[in-house]
């Protein structure tokens, strides 16, 4: 995407500004809510491996030794913190800075796609998912992870009346369900689970090997 909307500046500029402090923002939900989705999910990673929106590398230190790692994140400060993570971890990462919806990798690119805790906050999901799809092999694994709509009516209300104020502040969405979008793009799921009243969601899914 060549053209950058004012919307997307406005968006960038915030992830730049949060950088910083990020890793202290999420304490709380890594030690609450998350519990032990990053190692369960990079841990099931092969091959070439792309993260999509990498953040500030939460999830580099949970990736097996052989994998080929590769990493992309559209806020170019979230992306120096990450660099500054795998350089503290000795773990080789090719980072990119670049726009989930638009990835910089050829077709059939990856043997796994990872993304976790990201698509809540991408403007246009689906676009995403369907460029994870692009750059990821026939039989290739995608694995994702996610707050969602809860599974609790009252909890959903709540979410809905949160989005009226995070979508429009930072883009953040928290009643999505990435999961209904892979399935009807042709996805396996094989592993999947749901908890802290289905707020957390984080599933494995097989591209069809025809492609």
């Amino acid at each position: 995407m060549s053209d950058i909307s004012p919307r997307d500046q406005r968006l960038r500029r915030y992830w730049d500004r949060q950088a910083d402090s990020y890793d202290r923002q999420m304490a709380f939900a890594e030690r609450r809510l998350f519990a032990d989705t990053r190692p369960w999910l990079c841990g099931q990673a092969v091959g070439d491996t792309l993260e999509v929106a990498v953040g500030s590398g939460l999830n580099l230190a949970h990736y097996p030794d052989d994998v080929r790692l590769t990493g992309v994140e559209w806020s170019a400060q979230m992306l120096a913190v990450a660099r500054r993570r795998a350089r503290e971890l000795g773990r080789t990462v090719d980072l990119h800075q670049g726009d989930a919806r638009d990835l910089p990798f050829t077709d059939e690119r990856f043997d796994t796609v990872v993304c976790t805790f990201a698509l809540c906050g991408i403007p246009d999901e689906h676009v995403a998912l369907a460029e994870m799809a692009r750059v990821l092999r026939p039989g290739g694994l995608l694995l994702l992870a996610d707050h969602v709509e809860s599974s609790a009516w009252p909890l959903r209300g709540l979410q809905a009346l949160v989005d009226a104020f995070t979508v429009p502040m930072s883009g953040e969405h928290y009643r999505r369900r990435p999961i209904r979008r892979v399935s009807a793009m042709g996805f396996t799921v094989e592993q999947h689970g749901r908890f802290k009243l289905g707020v957390i969601e984080r599933f494995a899914a097989r591209k069809p090997a025809n492609g």
